[in-house]
């Protein structure tokens, strides 16, 4: 008896699951496995933080397949060998899986279809996890955008628009018998001595499950202060679905058409219309962001911009950079973000934008070294968005903010958390830590923001240097 073998890897749910609607329709016995690979060429292997949030979605999967009548088998190792294994197991006559942009994994996946059909076996791929695949989308000369806003808008301004999203499945075929799996636990992904995700569990609601209810949560009460709320760490106006995007427990589809369900539903006033809109094109800061790393895969590590090659990077004291990681810089909103991170895996965007110049420009610190660290630490690390992101603030990226442009942590403090609010939440032992008693700063703000100044003169007046885009032969 042959089988169709669904491989899952960023797409954690069964609803709108491309690969897995197919298998099913397919009409022969479904066989879901989840492969944890961080041994195969050019594979990233995954930080603490989204280690923690993969456990938990992966129990919620679980428990999700054996609703449906399944069960999802895990696996450690080169996913290469591990299918062509599986292959062989089975007697599987179809592969599905659905599609990832980073050019390791591409070539992973190219490599073992070529494998699947040489051995006689239906290998397909889908298009889940963006709304607009990157080389779908490109400019009137034929290239790839290096600008967000013309590229969101050549997105949005397409004659049809996603589609729409594939409904759950209700049931579904297993085989005879199941291959071997994994325990989930042997795979050791929480932390133990010490547990430093304690709280964690008291902050996320992780799985398939939790991600839709924070989408309702949005609708019901957040989506109509967004625009401008959102730029307040104290308040609760963000829809946090970043961490569920990361693993795919939601589908960008399914937040596109609910957005626009929404806003047909309270009448397309301009005040949902205006919230709406932001929310998306944070969507589409997402979509950009995979845009960029299909064709630039050496987004976390290599400059956008070749002239930053030749900067002036100091070297990263350990003291320094410690206080940066663990928030005792004596810059109250500064120490408030990384603190935050600690104990939820997780940092507003405003403050996750000063602690990032902070650390680049500041202390002359190399913007790899604090990506390496959210990497780390981040629930919704992404490999496309935290890179990108991290550029864009060092001004070595895509669509990069001004070289000159510094946040200043104490105005930042000052105009988007007035009250300290934000500031007591995570600096609690200190009542008003803006005002006094706060420890002294490890550098002085307007000193190093002038040598910051000077250390990006020495990239004279050369003009941008982007690097050329990776041709796919």
């Amino acid at each position: 008896m042959t089988c169709t073998i669904v491989w899952l890897r960023d797409d954690l749910r069964v609803a709108d699951n491309p690969a897995l609607a197919a298998a099913i329709e397919h009409g022969e016995p479904v066989v879901v496995v989840y492969i944890l690979d961080e041994v195969s060429p050019g594979i990233r292997p995954l930080g603490g933080a989204t280690k923690w949030w993969l456990h938990h979605s992966l129990v919620a999967l679980s428990d999700k397949v054996r609703r449906l009548g399944g069960e999802l088998i895990l696996k450690q190792g080169a996913s290469a060998d591990i299918i062509r294994e599986l292959l062989r197991e089975t007697n599987a006559s179809a592969l599905y899986w659905n599609r990832r942009y980073g050019k390791p994994e591409r070539d992973l996946d190219a490599s073992i279809k070529e494998y699947a059909k040489a051995s006689g076996v239906d290998a397909h791929s889908f298009q889940a996890n963006v709304l607009f695949e990157p080389w779908t989308v490109r400019t009137g000369n034929d290239t790839p955008y290096t600008v967000f806003t013309p590229f969101w808008k050549s997105c949005v301004n397409r004659p049809t628009p996603p589609r729409l999203p594939i409904p759950a499945p209700t049931e579904f075929i297993p085989p005879a018998t199941q291959p071997a799996s994994d325990e989930l636990d042997s795979w050791n992904l929480l932390p133990t001595s010490p547990n430093w995700a304690l709280a964690f569990d008291h902050r996320w609601n992780v799985g398939e499950n939790g991600a839709h209810q924070a989408l309702e949560r949005f609708f019901d009460s957040r989506i109509t202060r967004y625009a401008k709320g959102r730029d307040f760490p104290s308040e609760y106006s963000t829809s946090e679905l970043s961490p569920h995007l990361r693993w795919g427990e939601i589908s960008p589809f399914q937040i596109w058409h609910a957005t626009d369900e929404f806003r047909r539903k309270m009448g397309n006033t301009p005040e949902i219309t205006t919230n709406a809109t932001k929310f998306l094109s944070e969507l589409g800061w997402r979509e950009f962001s995979y845009n960029l790393l299909y064709h630039w895969p050496e987004l976390a590590t290599v400059n956008f911009d070749a002239r930053f090659d030749h900067f002036p990077w100091g070297p990263a004291d350990p003291d320094i950079l410690d206080a940066w990681q663990q928030g005792r810089t004596g810059i109250p909103l500064v120490d408030a973000g990384m603190r935050e991170l600690w104990q939820t895996g997780y940092m507003h965007n405003r403050v996750r934008m000063v602690a990032a110049s902070f650390l680049i420009k500041n202390l002359l610190i190399d913007w790899r070294i604090g990506e390496a660290w959210f990497w780390d630490t981040l629930v919704d690390a992404d490999p496309a968005s935290n890179a990108a992101s991290w550029q864009w603030v060092a001004g070595s990226g895509a669509d990069a903010a001004p070289y000159f442009r510094v946040f200043n942590p104490k105005l930042q403090a000052e105009k988007f958390d007035p009250k300290g609010e934000y500031l007591h939440r995570y600096l609690g032992d200190y009542e008003h830590p803006m005002l006094s008693g706060y420890p002294e700063p490890i550098i002085d703000l307007l000193e190093t923001r002038n040598r910051a100044l000077e250390a990006f003169k020495t990239l004279g007046d050369i003009p941008r240097q982007i690097r050329p885009p990776v041709v796919d032969l």
